[in-house]
């Protein structure tokens, strides 16, 4: 049953909640996917897949309405009573259907009037109870399976994200110099190759133990109150991105074009597709930003709005990258290491900039770890009755199975690209592709089934032809098989790993 929400905002703040919670570590990679892509198919890829993912999140809104009509039907105790009149619905009275003065037009009348007041967005009714409300067992455990593979894969994006970013402030000096000349089993101080002590990877694995054993217990608690952490960590957010464009801009005038991006790469694709999908992903948040909001009339031609401007973002943000750098790292913020010639002022921006995935990361981690906790908990336990479970169950094993595997995986599996392709790619196309596309179905028989007439959906999707879903998937298809083979023939060591 899905709870009732708590503070109201307005359309414009909510459009800015919705904004902020896209806008995130996966703009970080979008720069370094698009200059392999080629400047121009990197464009006409990121406006396409941002049109995709308007799609679907029309879908989740759209579900988001059938849920609401169904539960509130079920509630109201006129399941089984398919004929009533506006007075009596209102005391949940069945219509004596025996009444011969009941035609056919008025009855129609009645049920339109009644049901479609149930269609509505006020109640949070996540992406979980709707695919228990709408889906079949094995439509079930597919959603809980998908969802726990992207929250693996965040987390570990997380962890090497913070580890790597680390490593390269302490070994700056290091990082400063050519990465071929100098790689990650070269001295993190004095570059010796050779004879190192304490190698550039040694440093990152140090920085993925200590991230472990500062923010890891925070998975055995009840993270509350992050209010102004989080308005903490979206400040920040826009002063980096905002900073990044403007040191990207700066350099092009002062020193002109250094990046040399091909046109069009097609070999760039499958990077640029992993990368797109986990950067626009919103689609498993969007229940609790809408539900607040206290008018939602034409939501849909607002949520278009901010798809456009977040497009828009990420192309300045791209573009200024890929011709201001020569080389563009995985993690954009990584080419913004600060070098002894820099000023003072330039070099505090730089370390800020640099360790920008460090301060926001941190504090997302404990929420994501958290909320994955209580996803496997959701499978594997009736979390109706948890305290009958022993201490073991409830307070170590799944916290245990939270954030070692994601450790582990980083550990030996650094590369930031390949996480972003496969959580993107796999899961990500799956929750954002997907499981919206499959749950509007579903939902729209449902209400069909439930309401039996013709109640038109005030919150349905402008994509309402089925040809629409079948095209979503059929892409999610394409772009799956693409990032796999692409990943087989690229790095078939590190998969096999």
């Amino acid at each position: 049953m899905p709870s009732e929400t708590g503070a109201r905002y307005s359309m414009l703040v909510g459009l800015v909640f919705i904004f902020n919670i896209i806008v995130g570590t996966g703009a970080l990679t979008l720069p370094g996917a698009f200059s392999k892509a080629g400047w121009l198919l990197g464009t006409i890829s990121i406006i396409f897949l941002a049109f995709m993912s308007f799609i679907t999140a029309t879908y989740v809104i759209e579900c988001m309405a059938c849920a609401n009509a169904i539960i509130k039907w079920r509630n109201s105790g006129l399941a089984n009573s398919p004929f009533v009149s506006e007075e009596s619905a209102d005391e949940n009275t069945p219509i004596n259907q025996d009444r011969p003065d009941r035609n056919a037009n008025e009855i129609e009348r009645l049920i339109s009037t009644v049901s479609s007041r149930y269609y509505a967005l006020d109640n949070r009714v996540e992406l979980g109870e709707m695919a228990v409300l709408f889906f079949s067992r094995f439509g079930k455990v597919a959603f809980y399976v998908t969802m726990i593979v992207y929250l693996f894969g965040d987390l570990s994006i997380y962890s090497a994200a913070v580890a790597k970013s680390a490593m390269d402030v302490i070994c700056s000096e290091s990082a400063n110099l050519s990465r071929t000349s100098f790689p990650d089993n070269s001295d993190c101080f004095n570059h010796n190759i050779r004879h190192s002590s304490f190698t550039r990877l040694d440093c990152y694995r140090v920085a993925l133990v200590t991230f472990l054993m500062v923010l890891g217990p925070f998975v055995f608690f009840n993270v509350q109150k992050t209010k102004y952490l989080q308005m903490i960590t979206t400040v920040m957010r826009w002063l980096a991105f905002i900073i990044m464009i403007s040191l990207a801009f700066r350099m092009l005038i002062i020193n002109g074009v250094k990046g040399k991006p091909p046109v069009f790469d097609m070999a760039g694709i499958p990077a640029l597709f992993g990368a797109c999908v986990y950067s626009f992903m919103c689609h498993h948040s969007l229940p609790g930003m809408i539900a607040p909001i206290t008018s939602k009339k034409s939501i849909g031609s607002y949520l278009s709005l901010d798809f456009i401007l977040i497009g828009t973002f990420y192309l300045l943000l791209a573009l200024t990258g890929i011709f201001a750098f020569t080389h563009l790292e995985d993690l954009y913020t990584l080419n913004f290491i600060p070098t002894k010639g820099d000023g003072a002022v330039l070099q505090m921006t730089e370390y800020f900039l640099a360790l920008f995935p460090v301060f926001t990361l941190s504090t997302s981690f404990p929420v994501m770890a958290i909320t994955l906790r209580n996803t496997i908990q959701g499978v594997f336990l009736d979390v109706s009755r948890l305290d009958s479970y022993n201490l073991f169950l409830r307070k170590l094993l799944f916290p245990i199975l939270t954030v070692i595997p994601p450790i582990l995986i980083t550990m030996f599996f650094e590369d930031i690209s390949i996480l972003v392709s496969f959580t993107g790619s796999f899961a990500g196309a799956g929750i954002q592709y997907v499981i919206p596309t499959f749950l509007v179905l579903c939902a729209r028989k449902e209400c069909a089934e439930v309401f039996a007439l013709n109640v038109s959906n005030p919150y349905e999707s402008p994509f309402k032809n089925r040809y629409w879903a079948f095209f979503v998937l059929a892409w999610s298809v394409i772009c799956v098989v693409m990032v796999s083979v692409n990943m087989i023939q690229k790095h078939p060591a590190q998969l096999l790993f």
